[in-house]
């Protein structure tokens, strides 16, 4: 889900599980936009390095939020809204979530928001509907931006994300709601096709609901650039929308990921600081 924070583990991330095709889409080169893996690729296939999109590709940490006040700041200024996730998409409800809050998955699988812990200096969620047409179901969107106090706490939550797939492939977001069939891989920067972030996170499985009826393919991403963490998931459609239904995910979450590039990055050669 790119919500839950709760278990330490390997610093360093690692391929685990399928990495299906759900969330590919278009054929284009555009390395500031992820390019999974392809359809079918597993956790023993080697996927050839790529190379980052410039060698000032990185977080600059003199232009990254140090106060709660900055990153609150940061997260509204990149934080997709309706109009930037466009296709006729409407707030849902709950539109945004408690800012002072964040999700926080328990032994039991279920998730629960809790006061930010110290490591946090800011986190938002924002949830989205997009009108089905016919016999094809509508679509239940999200983006969430975290904004941790540094890189390396940025990086233990990626870390954290992976032992939660495995350790739940069957979540409950919400009351009447569940995940299920989860399966999830990583890629690091320069692996897997990652050109545009220091570490990238996918997820894939089933969603259902008492509310909306289901099972639905169900897709999540998250990425982070220095200590901020970037995150959007659908849940709806059917197996033949699927594809289209992660071009609109990938394209809002390319462009909350642009944002934070354009706000914390370095500077490339001859610009200012």
């Amino acid at each position: 889900m790119g919500l839950g924070r709760h278990l330490r583990g390997s610093g360093v991330l690692l391929v685990c599980g399928l990495l299906l095709g759900g969330c590919s889409g278009g054929d284009t080169d555009d390395r500031t936009t992820p390019r999974p893996a392809p359809s079918g690729a597993s956790a023993g296939d080697d996927a050839p390095p790529v190379a980052a999109e410039s060698p000032t590709e990185a977080a600059d940490p003199a232009r990254s939020p140090r106060t709660a006040e900055d990153a609150r700041a940061l997260v509204r200024s990149v934080i997709a809204d309706e109009q930037t996730v466009g296709n006729g998409a409407r707030r849902g409800t709950p539109y945004e979530s408690d800012p002072a809050t964040w999700a926080v998955l328990g032994e039991d699988c279920g998730w629960r928001r809790e006061t930010l812990p110290a490591d946090v200096l800011a986190d938002l969620r924002r949830d989205f509907e997009l009108p089905g047409g016919g016999d094809v179901p509508g679509l239940r969107l999200t983006a969430e931006v975290t904004v941790h106090r540094t890189a390396l706490d940025a990086a233990w939550e990626q870390a954290r994300m992976m032992e939660e797939a495995m350790a739940c492939p069957r979540q409950i977001p919400r009351a009447g709601e569940e995940l299920s069939d989860l399966t999830s891989g990583a890629y690091v920067r320069g692996e897997g096709y990652n050109a545009f972030s220091d570490d990238w996170l996918i997820e894939n499985g089933r969603c259902d609901s008492n509310t909306s009826g289901g099972p639905y393919p169900y897709a999540w991403m998250q990425a982070t650039f220095g200590p901020v963490v970037v995150s959007a998931s659908y849940c709806g459609g059917s197996e033949e929308t699927k594809e289209a239904a992660a071009d609109i995910v990938r394209e809002y979450f390319t462009q909350m990921l642009r944002g934070v590039k354009a706000r914390i990055g370095r500077s490339a050669p001859g610009e200012g600081s």
